[in-house]
């Protein structure tokens, strides 16, 4: 049974079929799939979800497939971790990770939206899958296309890091680098999907693909005990995963698995790429485009595609959103590793950095849910952490030489601690 009527142009209204197709031939708006509600409503209960496979197709009918999943049907359901430690820290009541950061297959939040790409395009008979991608997308597109047995290219910018151009090329795709930033990618692959016809997941397979983020929201209502947090925090590049967040909490409560309850949406965006938070502070809906400049290379894209929509589902929800400084970020990764053993890439130190910014500011109360969505893994981008973390010591293979060391670290933890008293 399928749940989906059809695609619907988001700004104009304009109808289209169930096709390959993103942009809306009268106004160039993006289209969105549209949904039977109504059926939904009828078909699926709590019990019913709680009796599939934890992954993301438990939530399968308020996704935009018509047969079986082809792909991610170990992707999804990761942990939501209640952060008593950094919580502490950040003076809240009630705080929670969740962490994408150990996504299955390749770490990212990007494994949703990848898994209903993937099944999408084998639905519609493509044999050729790609992207454009500043690292984490290309990873997912990649495994998931290995794993499919599709012919797959992935194309980023020039620079990235090498954990991230090695996970993608290890599953064998054709990765191909380009001299500019992510934009120049996108608008190359634009021109490389209309010739070739391929399947690109972030450009023709769009609306599919976006719905796949909305999976991020679903499990935290569900671990919560089907019901929202009254704010989250996360971080916006292109900005898929936000609008799709704040879809998906309408979209528990219009089918009637959570009752009552509404969650403020938070961006976070690095300093150094921060169109989105730029025309949030200004009160406009105009995203001025901006060229990158920031160690958060996953989120650095100076032209977010869906960054309107960002600004109406924040201000709708009664968010707002913050940047930060490269330093900040980088102390964001550390406070989150430090306390709650969690190693996140820059996105996720942006999302840490950004929510203490906002508690300390007090648009986020102190005393009420937060969630804090950690979208990447720092084992990917360990090249912007290496000199800000302490390096081995070394000594030789005797008890007095590591006796030696043990006390001078000992002298030195207390010597701080009395230069601190006084």
């Amino acid at each position: 049974m399928t749940f989906v009527k059809g695609l619907k142009c988001r700004e104009c209204g304009q109808d289209y079929p169930k096709e390959p197709l993103h942009v809306c031939e009268t106004c160039f708006g993006p289209l969105e799939i549209v949904y039977d509600y109504d059926l939904i409503k009828k078909s699926v209960t709590r019990e019913k979800i709680a009796s599939r496979p934890k992954n993301l197709w438990r939530y399968r009918e308020l996704l935009p497939i018509d047969g079986e999943p082809k792909a991610g049907l170990y992707s999804g359901f990761t942990p939501l971790v209640r952060a008593h430690r950094l919580g502490e820290v950040l003076g809240v009541k009630e705080l929670y990770i969740k962490d994408d950061s150990v996504n299955h297959p390749t770490f990212s939040y990007k494994d949703r939206v990848v898994s209903v790409a993937i099944s999408k395009a084998i639905e519609f008979g493509f044999d050729t899958v790609s992207c454009a991608s500043t690292g984490n997308l290309a990873n997912s597109v990649a495994a998931h296309a290995a794993k499919a047995g599709l012919n797959c290219y992935v194309f980023i910018p020039d620079g990235l890091e090498q954990g991230k151009i090695i996970g993608s090329a290890i599953y064998g795709p054709r990765t191909v680098s380009i001299k500019g930033n992510y934009d120049d990618v996108n608008r190359l692959c634009s021109e490389i999907g209309d010739k070739y016809g391929w399947a690109f997941v972030n450009v023709n397979l769009r609306p599919y693909y976006a719905e796949g983020a909305k999976t991020h929201a679903f499990e935290i209502a569900e671990q919560l005990g089907w019901k929202l947090p009254r704010h989250i925090v996360v971080a916006s590049a292109g900005g898929t995963i936000l609008p799709k967040l704040a879809k998906a909490f309408k979209e528990l409560k219009r089918v009637g698995l959570v009752e009552d309850g509404e969650c403020k949406i938070y961006s976070a965006q690095a300093a150094g790429c921060a169109p989105i938070i730029q025309a949030l502070k200004k009160g406009t809906d105009l995203i001025n485009p901006v060229k990158p400049n920031t160690i958060a290379s996953s989120i650095a894209i100076g032209n977010p595609a869906d960054g309107y929509y960002v600004i109406q589902a924040i201000r709708e929800s009664g968010g707002w959103g913050e940047c930060v400084t490269d330093e900040e970020i980088l102390d964001g990764i550390k406070l989150l590793a430090r306390t709650e053993g969690i190693f996140t890439e820059p996105a996720g130190g942006t999302e840490v950095a950004v929510a203490r910014k906002l508690i300390q500011q007090g648009r986020i109360p102190r005393d009420e849910s937060i969630v804090i969505s950690i979208t990447g893994n720092g084992y990917k981008t360990l090249e912007i952490v290496t000199e800000s973390v302490e390096q081995p010591f070394v000594i030789n293979a005797t008890l007095k030489n590591f006796d030696d060391l043990y006390m001078s670290l000992t002298d030195a933890v207390h010597a701080k601690a009395a230069a601190g008293k006084g």
